[in-house]
């Protein structure tokens, strides 16, 4: 998913310390024109960015498609990370430069490697009435931010146990392992919870963790979190405990290794300084426009950094200005 602010925020991103669980909750961002999908954004937040290497979170839908015009993501760069779609209702089609081709279905992970930079679009199907879902960034490690760019499709089994059922798409959870790779130690899980039940988890102690609510409420470790709230766990001991609230609930589980580097992110861009941001813009805008104007048809886009979306032809979203002070440094 591309991020279509006007103004995107200018962020150098690093963990924050912690004492314990903290309740993050979202701000809305239209996605487009008048009739927009609008998501929640829960990551980044000033108070803080990143949880394990997860950079980015929208949260979005139930959207009725029938209203909003689901999603029309056009062609689009990014560097430096990793896209994760999830869905709980609806279909996406993706297609990017590096010639891949798939449809996002609720249950199944898409992981999209940008590297050193891909391009890619994400169309909502005819057949889809309501869209639902997830869409999240993990940012790379200097030492892997220039890899190739991949892809990956996962359907992880359903996971049932005494009032809870879930899904492991990244990492280890409840006995599951899933065999999607990442480049840093993270979790990634949805769990459906029976109203009322407790669930402990067992969690490696050195990662810290994210709980996105998507529906009904859950109590973790003593501090109750609503819809669209992010629950903030710190490293500890192992283990977190979940309690469902009265209408049970459905949780993302996200989870890491504190990432222990600063990033600057802007627009779809993660680098390391305002220059090497600057630079991604320039190459991106030299590819989508001819004469000064943005090419219409995407088939026609200029080889280079960020290729071509094989098989689209949705005009391509040109970057935003640069704000006009330099990136800046934010912890």
């Amino acid at each position: 998913m591309s991020n279509e602010e006007a103004r995107p925020d200018e962020l150098v991103c690093t963990g924050a310390d912690a004492a314990g669980v903290e309740i993050m909750t979202p701000r809305e961002v239209p996605l487009g024109g008048p009739r927009a999908m609008t998501v929640r954004r829960t990551l980044p937040q000033r108070e803080r960015s990143l949880i394990g290497a997860w950079c980015f979170l929208d949260h979005y839908g139930p959207d009725p498609v029938a209203e909003s015009g689901g999603m029309s993501v056009a062609p689009h760069p990014h560097t430096g990370l990793q896209t994760v779609s999830w869905l709980f209702e609806g279909e996406i089609e993706h297609r990017d430069s590096a010639g891949n081709h798939a449809m996002v279905r609720p249950g199944e992970v898409n992981l999209m490697t940008a590297g050193r930079g891909i391009s890619h679009s994400e169309v909502s199907t005819d057949v889809t009435t309501t869209l639902h879902g997830a869409q999240l960034w993990v940012a790379l490690p200097d030492a892997s931010r220039d890899a190739d760019p991949g892809f990956e499709h996962y359907a992880p089994a359903e996971l049932v146990g005494d009032g809870w059922r879930g899904r492991v798409f990244l990492g280890t959870l409840l006995g599951d392992t899933s065999p999607v790779a990442t480049y840093s130690p993270l979790l990634g899980a949805e769990l459906v919870l029976d109203p009322g039940v407790i669930l402990p988890l067992e969690t490696d102690p050195s990662f810290e963790h994210g709980v996105l609510v998507d529906r009904g409420s859950v109590t973790v470790d003593g501090l109750t979190a609503k819809p669209a709230d992010l629950a903030y766990v710190p490293p500890g001991d192992g283990t977190i405990a979940l309690i469902a609230g009265d209408e049970g609930a459905r949780v993302l589980v996200l989870g890491g290794t504190p990432f222990g580097e600063a990033i600057v992110m802007w627009w779809n861009f993660v680098g390391r300084s305002h220059d090497e941001v600057a630079g991604f813009r320039e190459e991106w805008q030299a590819q989508i426009t001819s004469d000064g104007a943005v090419i219409e048809d995407s088939s026609e886009v200029a080889d280079g950094r960020f290729g071509v979306v094989t098989g689209d032809h949705l005009r391509p979203i040109p970057a935003p200005a640069l704000p006009n002070a330099r990136l800046k440094e934010r912890r």
